[in-house]
């Protein structure tokens, strides 16, 4: 199936029909949402996301509803996905969603602002043709959050990856996104 974008309403209606299917088979699925799709449902500071990144439990009946949604809804079947796993970090720090967007069946979480800047920090993807990168989501969480520079930037990266060292390449581009943060 070609690519296409979801928006903030594909997301809720593929998330409302999951939780739907779940409540007929007793379920609650727990869903932890992560990277665009916060960005898109919760922040509102993009248009769509390429898919939803979500941490799904029970797993294996959540993988099994989500195909059902894909296939009713026409959307990929990996439209769900637990990609994000690989920079996570060990703590989280997270809260639930209280949205009357999102109806009976689901229980959802995401990340506070600080946690969802560290992955993106740890993860750090440049731009490519048809992938806009972390670059313009950096930016908004650092502007969201009023930080002026990268020593606090850090300090909230560390936070989370107390272990781990933001490479030096990537040092310099998040110093050039905090001052582009700054002029907006």
């Amino acid at each position: 199936m070609p690519y296409k974008p979801l928006t903030k309403t594909d997301i809720l209606r593929a998330l409302n029909r999951l939780g739907a299917l779940a409540r007929t088979k007793g379920l609650t699925l727990e869903v932890a949402l992560y990277g665009g799709a916060v960005f898109t449902v919760v922040y509102g500071s993009r248009d769509s996301t390429k898919d939803v990144d979500a941490i799904v439990r029970p797993s294996s009946p959540a993988r099994q509803l989500a195909r059902q949604v894909a296939r009713e809804q026409e959307l990929p079947e990996d439209w769900l996905n637990d990609d994000v796993r690989q920079f996570l970090a060990a703590v989280e720090e997270k809260r639930q969603l209280a949205s009357t967007e999102i109806g009976p069946g689901l229980a959802v979480s995401v990340p506070t602002a600080a946690y969802l800047l560290a992955m993106k920090v740890n993860a750090c993807r440049a731009p490519l043709p048809g992938y806009a990168g972390d670059q313009d989501d950096i930016t908004f969480l650092v502007r969201k959050m009023g930080l002026k520079t990268f020593g606090e930037v850090e300090a909230i990266y560390h936070r989370f990856f107390p272990h781990d060292e933001i490479p030096e390449a990537d040092r310099t581009a998040i110093q050039a996104m905090i001052e582009n943060a700054r002029k907006q």
